[in-house]
């Protein structure tokens, strides 16, 4: 795609994602294209996509059933320096005192959502004879999965070290959750189960239209577009800092450099093409460089001689072809923690 046409395209689809003016998104893309310089690349940064320090546990500040099988957990985060919110899709006949545990499939929410955006899709209907507890948890509207830069000097939010240092263990020690995970995630989600896939802590991992290659030339625009238009008033550097000047973090945190490190993992993969409909003007760029992400970051799997089952298709971004791909995607990934 000509340069030209690459920046209109993420300019329609920074406008549809934020909703936010013409202008304003002008001006983000020249600030985006001002700042990506080629570079080489410095060896990666010790706040790589690795094992991470444990912390101080999470606090439960609130706990409510909601009918069925649903509860909700509101929880004080010390890596997030806040309060946040998980639901959970519990299994018949569990208990906290039952004496056994159960695995658990965690779903992982896309950009601008919150932890409520995969109670849309059918996965209540699909896990309903499932012996799995299903977590969805908060991941922060443009939080990437991720513990923020912050120019180098850390601190909140920390969204991974919350994910997989609190949340995690406090599941597992007072909610009967077993150490056999799954995770998946649709477009920032999808890239935030290959990242935390990639900390060995979860034996299968998909990802729908997700950012799986963060670094290629489009996505990395849209990365940095989409959190100026989305999550107005913040610096998009905080989360990697600048693609540059600090790519070993980009690095990192772009699924595409950690494949080799998903080596035993279930994986499946896939995305949309996001072509333009007949009487359209414009397709879903959006979908469109989500495709071309995975396309890469599946081939450099297959590169490296990792397999991974894979399903591209004519669809655009959006809950309708997600919830399609959770029915396929998910009896792989309930057998692979024993739920199927």
């Amino acid at each position: 795609m000509a340069p030209g046409s690459r920046l209109r395209g993420l300019l329609i689809g920074a406008v549809i994602v934020g909703g936010l003016c013409v202008l304003l998104v002008a001006a983000a893309i020249a600030l985006a294209v001002n700042l990506r310089h080629p570079a080489p690349a410095p060896a990666a940064s010790p706040t790589s996509a690795q094992p991470l320090k444990t912390s101080g546990g999470a606090e439960v500040v609130k706990e409510r059933r909601l009918g069925g099988r649903r509860m909700e957990l509101t929880l004080r985060s010390p890596a997030l320096d806040g309060v946040t919110t998980v639901r959970l899709l519990l299994p018949e006949g569990w208990s906290k005192d039952s004496g056994r545990s159960w695995p658990t499939l965690w779903l992982l929410h896309g950009g601008l959502d919150g932890y409520q955006a995969w109670s849309k899709s059918d996965i209540e209907e699909l896990t309903e004879d499932a012996q799995v507890i299903v977590v969805m948890p908060d991941g922060g509207k443009c939080g990437s999965y991720s513990d923020w830069y912050n120019g180098g000097d850390g601190g909140p939010p920390r969204w991974a070290t919350y994910h997989l240092k609190e949340l995690l263990p406090l599941l597992e020690s007072r909610y009967a959750a077993s150490g056999e995970r799954a995770v998946a995630g649709y477009s920032m989600g999808g890239q935030g189960a290959m990242l935390y896939a990639a900390t060995g802590n979860f034996r299968a991992a998909a990802s729908f239209s997700g950012a799986v290659h963060t670094l290629m030339p489009g996505v990395d625009l849209a990365v940095m577009l989409g959190t100026t238009a989305g999550c107005f008033g913040t610096d998009w550097k905080r989360i990697w800092g600048d693609p540059h000047d600090d790519r070993g973090i980009w690095r990192a945190h772009d699924p595409y450099h950690l494949a080799g490190r998903l080596r035993g993992v279930r994986l499946y993969v896939a995305a949309g093409d996001g072509r333009k409909r007949e009487g359209e003007l414009f397709g879903d760029i959006t979908e469109e460089l989500a495709d071309r992400a995975a396309r890469s970051f599946t081939g450099r799997l297959k590169e490296l001689g990792i397999p991974v089952e894979t399903h591209f298709y004519s669809g655009r971004h959006n809950m309708t072809y997600w919830n399609g791909e959770l029915r396929r995607a998910l009896p792989m990934l309930l057998d692979a923690i024993g739920a199927g």
